[in-house]
């Protein structure tokens, strides 16, 4: 089990296990039988409309053939950039795509993962893929090394989900007050869990300024007119909320 430190952009350092290469390509099975079946949906729908798809000249059957690269590309394109960093094949195994600076990834990036799906995975049929991400300490394809990007899971086995670190049983009767947390994802709570769990264990000035930091950011990004003074209590009522609204 492989791991990678990522800094994000609250200046705090957080260890994600890396995917590995057997968790991205069962990801890419399930995506790949996903897109076979919107190229064969896409072919009869143009069989519908069109009618004969060879036609004299045989010049629709030509533009049929690129019917699946298109797809291909278009459908991680799309999937990574609505799911953040997800496709569905990604989500079933709970895998994601992260930026190593801990920036969001941008369009850009997933853009030129995009591209690079057509060295690593389309013309090799995936072999290039396969021996980079293997040979490569990040576990990064050629597309993730060109975006600055990998991919980590989200259910580590390292770290608890965060049904178990809040112990959900015990939040039947809790009455979330930020609503407005239910937009943010698990990483975003699993961050907040850390640094709570990290000034607790040791209060130091660095953890001290962490936490003030992401204290000021929620508060932020939830639109507060002001900032909680109590911010361990804050940091905790945003994980009760997430984990009351999202299940």
């Amino acid at each position: 089990m492989e791991s990678i430190d990522i800094q994000t952009t609250q200046n705090v350092t957080i260890e994600y296990e890396l995917a590995s290469l057997k968790d991205r390509f069962v990801a890419m099975l399930i995506d790949v039988a996903i897109i076979i079946s919107l190229v064969l949906v896409i072919i009869f729908l143009a069989s519908w409309v069109i009618g004969d798809l060879f036609g004299e000249d045989g010049s629709l059957m030509m533009m049929i053939q690129f019917i699946p690269i298109v797809t291909f590309l278009g459908y991680h394109l799309v999937s990574e950039i609505m799911m953040s960093g997800q496709s569905w094949g990604k989500r079933a195994m709970s895998l994601k795509v992260v930026r190593l600076d801990g920036e969001e990834v941008g369009l850009s990036d997933y853009l030129l993962r995009t591209i690079f799906h057509i060295i690593d995975t389309l013309f090799s049929a995936g072999v290039v893929a396969s021996l980079v991400i293997s040979a490569s300490q990040r576990k990064q394809r050629l597309g993730d090394m060109t975006a600055n990007t990998t991919v980590i899971k989200l259910k580590s086995k390292k770290q608890k989900g965060l049904n178990d670190l809040l112990k959900i049983i015990s939040l039947e009767n809790h009455e979330p007050t930020y609503p407005a947390i239910k937009h943010f994802n698990e990483v975003d709570m699993i961050l907040i869990n850390k640094v709570i769990n990290r000034y607790q264990q040791y209060p130091n000035q660095a953890h001290e300024e962490a936490l003030s930091s992401i204290t000021k950011r929620f508060s932020e990004l939830l639109e507060l007119d002001t900032e909680p003074n109590n911010k361990i209590e804050f940091l905790e009522t945003l994980l009760k909320d997430y984990v009351v609204l999202s299940r």
